[in-house]
């Protein structure tokens, strides 16, 4: 479903501040795969999402979707096809816009817009039925701006837009980083039953060693740009978080040398 081939990346070539990220970086995602990405801060794990999504060009490589290269094409043209929850509950849904009209929005979504209605009445129960999905009540407060809603609800809103119209592929950039306990593991419930049900083929960045190792079927750990473990099937399933702390320290012990 998403192959990333020989992607090179450097940040403010020719300054003081010049960094190589990516050096010949190569990941290839199958369809239906949901993965979960872990790292070192700097590692990448959020750039990698940024240079799928468009939002930085990548200086060389070649960046495939469902065997559709996505060089060249501008964030907005990819997002028809790409949905992506952020780290911000914040970013995922306009805050004076009502849930209703959130929704409406996100239904919309890679279409030709025209001189017609916002608000879709016939979607209405369709939309409600999605939201009954979160069991937060939100199907009964369809006329309450986002903005008003708490900060988890507002993520559970977040990823029932993007994926409401199901996407080839899901980004998730540490979507619950922002969350409290609770609702943080509320929302990755919520997560892993609608990535299962819709086979939403998935890339989820997080710094939760707990939730790389209980949601998924493959995990990848970054660091410095490389992909330096990669599990999947019985042997991510026999990963414990010890085995993941371990490679950690390694890192750290490598980076104090």
């Amino acid at each position: 479903m998403l192959e990333l081939s020989n992607i090179y990346k450097t940040f403010n070539p020719g300054t003081i501040d010049e960094k190589t990220l990516f050096s010949g970086f190569n990941l290839t995602i199958n369809e239906g795969d949901f993965v979960g990405v872990i790292g070192s801060n700097g590692s990448g794990k959020t750039t990698m999402l940024n240079i799928i999504s468009g939002d930085i060009p990548v200086d060389s490589g070649e960046i495939l979707l469902d065997n559709t290269s996505l060089n060249g094409k501008k964030n907005f043209k990819r997002a028809a096809r790409i949905g992506r929850v952020f780290q911000n509950p914040a970013m995922g849904t306009c805050p004076s816009m009502t849930i209703w009209e959130n929704m409406s929005i996100a239904d919309n979504k890679g279409q030709t817009f025209g001189l017609s209605f916002g608000l879709n009445k016939r979607r209405k129960d369709f939309y409600r039925s999605n939201l009954e999905l979160l069991g937060m009540g939100l199907e009964n407060r369809m006329s309450t701006p986002a903005g008003s809603l708490s900060g988890g609800q507002r993520q559970a809103l977040a990823l029932i837009m993007a994926t409401m119209i199901r996407p080839d592929l899901l980004l998730l950039d540490e979507h619950t980083a922002a969350l409290d306990p609770k609702s943080s593991d509320r929302v990755m419930t919520l997560t892993e039953q609608i990535i299962r049900e819709k086979k939403i083929t998935t890339l989820m960045v997080t710094h939760n060693l707990r939730y790389a190792v209980e949601y998924g079927s493959r995990a990848i750990m970054m660091h410095d740009g490389r992909i330096i473990m990669d599990v999947q099937g019985e042997e991510k399933k026999n990963k414990a978080i010890n085995d993941y702390l371990k490679v950690f320290n390694e890192i750290s012990i490598e980076c104090g040398n």
